[in-house]
């Protein structure tokens, strides 16, 4: 792969394993130094941290805590210092859950709001001097699930469909010195196998489920191509949501 993002800085929340590790790595396959959030799974960080060393860009693990901006705060300074600067900001970490409309807590409810839609904003907020003194990019991860409803997940649903809006707000807000997109994958499996996979891989028109590469590929294309491109939703659910 081309270094693209050589010289580039990145912060990538949520990113000890799963998908937010793969776009981790691809960032520094890419050429990045890539900062690591994570929250309990230490282990998995440092190990994922040692993953992207290994491909020659300085990297690091940090832990933060999304509903405390004093640790978000402390996580953008603690990669700023590492780095030297910030050019990048991957809003990963979210939350998930399915319950039946009427059962959702409040507390439920509030949980999910303070992962998928306060964290970012936070951690954005605490990102953006950083990133409009570098000419920036946001890339957030939001869902099909917060573009087409489904019934047994109505806070998540609607928590991420709040994460696509703050992306655009995001983007007008903040240009011309940021750009700030929205990536919102469909069906992603990685190890999961089973008749409930499959019958999303067969309802998909490109006749499979989606992977942790296919969202890595979406997030390179918003931080290596033009900075012009903002605001924008991608859906990266071969053609699920259609």
């Amino acid at each position: 792969m081309d270094k693209l993002l050589a010289g580039r800085s990145a912060i990538v929340t949520g990113a000890a394993k799963r998908i937010g590790r793969t776009i981790a790595l691809a960032l520094a396959k890419a050429g990045a130094d890539v900062t690591i959030t994570y929250r309990g799974s230490a282990a998995e960080a440092e190990a994922t941290a040692r993953e992207l060393a290994a491909l020659g860009v300085r990297a690091a693990a940090v832990v933060c805590d999304l509903g405390d901006p004093a640790s978000i705060q402390g996580a953008v300074a603690h990669a700023v210092a590492a780095h030297g600067g910030l050019d990048l900001l991957v809003n990963n970490a979210g939350a998930f859950a399915s319950a039946a409309l009427e059962e959702i807590t409040v507390d439920q409810w509030d949980a999910m709001f303070a992962t998928n839609t306060r964290g970012p904003f936070l951690v954005a907020k605490a990102a953006h001097p950083h990133l409009k003194a570098a000419g920036g990019r946001i890339v957030n991860i939001g869902s099909l699930g917060g573009i087409h409803p489904w019934a047994t997940h109505g806070h998540y649903c609607t928590s991420k469909a709040a994460l696509h809006m703050l992306s655009q707000t995001m983007a007008k807000a903040w240009a011309p010195e940021i750009s700030v997109n929205c990536v919102a994958p469909g069906m992603i499996v990685q190890d999961e196998v089973g008749p409930a996979y499959q019958h999303f891989a067969d309802r998909t028109p490109m006749r499979r489920n989606g992977t942790a590469e296919d969202v890595a590929k979406a997030v390179l294309f918003f931080a290596t191509g033009p900075h012009f491109i903002t605001g924008q939703l991608l859906a990266v659910d071969g053609g699920l949501g259609l």
